[in-house]
């Protein structure tokens, strides 16, 4: 009773005048009460507001832990006084339409909406708070937090909105539990590609198939550079010419790709580049060119000890060397084989400890490819294509050493030079 005679406290003032009316004594008292809980909200929001921007703010900032940090950058604090404020509101329509209850049903209704959506709200900017959060801890910081976090959030906002519209319609939740179910085909095509993107995200994560930062190649989607972003829909690359690319989520375990992440973590970058050298300029090594490459420090060693080696059995076998064929022979092709494994040995960039080698591939028309194999320890892209460079630039230098020869296809001037000295010897 003490509540009620508060709340027509004016309408009871008005009334005891002679010249107002009942009814606008009625009006005249919603009226003011209607500005006093306005005046009374917008004082409770201030002190709230004030109290989250100063008060919490400087508490969280001496706190030892980010998480209350991350709250106040998310705004969780401001998004509860307005939940705080308009609850408030709420709690007071019954008393200040009390003379008007057809009314308030619909500002009830009205209200508790925007409660549900400061609700949601303040869910979402929790779970931002808990993705940035996790984003500090290093187990976490290669991990798709946004993929589950968006997944929350679609629930969320689907719970919400049957309850907003079990608010508005005024029939109990369950009945739209109910009819949802009946859409539930519906919903699946609806939201086809956030389920996909979901189980996507699960198996990238459980099966560490891609991780933030790793740099995947993916030719169908013209993907070259590092994952900056994995949500649920898509997943991000940086490519190295700074433009982006998205690909879908699922495509990662429904497409193939390349994860550079083992080249990354491993103790070197592999080198994996041939030389064409023409066959026709192989050659049995005569002993005058045994004692040329005998000149070139790094294979000095090799070459004599196998000479000798070689000399030793033809004379035990009474090998008839009038023909270079006969017997055992070294080849220029194979002494410049050794010179390759002793000079990648000794470069500095190369690590040692992983595989290197030098390897004849089967000959094409072009030539016979002899493949260099071998790990540089700088894994930038730059330094990487230097070393590369200088490594071919110096054996592609030496190869007139050994009498050999590349093979380069012929150019247009080499045709014109072949058809003038035709027509010269034709005169």
């Amino acid at each position: 009773m003490e509540r009620e005679s508060l709340a027509r406290y004016f309408y009871n003032l008005l009334k005891s005048q002679d010249h107002i009316t009942d009814q606008t004594a009625m009006y005249l008292n919603l009226t003011i009460n209607i500005i006093i809980v306005l005046i009374a909200s917008y004082i409770v929001f201030k002190l709230l507001r004030y109290f989250s921007l100063q008060i919490v703010h400087k508490l969280a900032s001496k706190t030892k832990t980010n998480f209350d940090d991350y709250l106040v950058q998310n705004k969780t604090f401001i998004y509860l006084s307005n939940l705080i404020t308009i609850s408030l509101v709420s709690a007071l329509i019954p008393k200040i339409l009390i003379d008007f209850p057809e009314y308030e049903i619909y500002l009830e209704k009205t209200l508790n909406v925007a409660v549900a959506v400061i609700i949601i709200w303040v869910i979402r900017s929790v779970l931002m708070t808990i993705k940035d959060f996790l984003k500090t801890i290093n187990s976490f910081k290669d991990k798709p937090i946004e993929s589950y976090i968006q997944v929350f959030m679609i629930v969320v906002w689907i719970i919400g909105v049957i309850i907003i519209f079990s608010i508005i319609t005024g029939k109990p939740l369950l009945k739209f539990l109910t009819a949802l179910g009946a859409f539930s085909a519906v919903l699946l095509l609806v939201f086809k590609d956030t389920i996909l993107g979901f189980v996507a995200s699960i198996q990238v994560t459980v099966n560490d198939t891609v991780r933030l930062g790793d740099w995947i190649t993916m030719e169908k989607y013209g993907a070259d550079g590092d994952v900056f972003e994995i949500n649920l829909a898509s997943v991000k690359v940086r490519n190295f010419d700074n433009t982006i690319t998205t690909i879908p989520t699922y495509y990662l375990i429904s497409d193939s790709f390349k994860n550079w992440r083992g080249m990354s973590v491993s103790g070197g970058r592999r080198i994996k580049r041939s030389i064409l050298i023409k066959a026709n300029s192989i050659k049995f090594l005569s002993e005058s060119d045994v004692e040329n490459l005998q000149k070139i420090q790094l294979i000095t060693e090799y070459i004599t000890d196998r000479q000798s080696k070689i000399d030793q059995f033809n004379n035990e076998q009474n090998i008839d060397k009038s023909l270079a064929i006969n017997g055992r022979n070294q080849t220029n092709f194979g002494a410049f084989r050794q010179y390759v494994d002793e000079y990648l040995a000794t470069r500095p960039d190369i690590n040692k400890e992983m595989m290197m080698m030098t390897r004849q591939l089967p000959p094409t028309a072009q030539g016979i490819p002899l493949e260099i194999y071998a790990f540089s320890s700088d894994k930038a892209w730059i330094n990487y294509e230097r070393i590369m460079a200088g490594i071919f630039d110096h054996l592609l230098a030496a190869i007139p050493y050994f009498d050999l020869e590349t093979y380069e296809a012929p150019t247009g001037h080499d045709v014109k030079s072949i058809s003038f000295k035709t027509d010269e010897t034709s005169k």
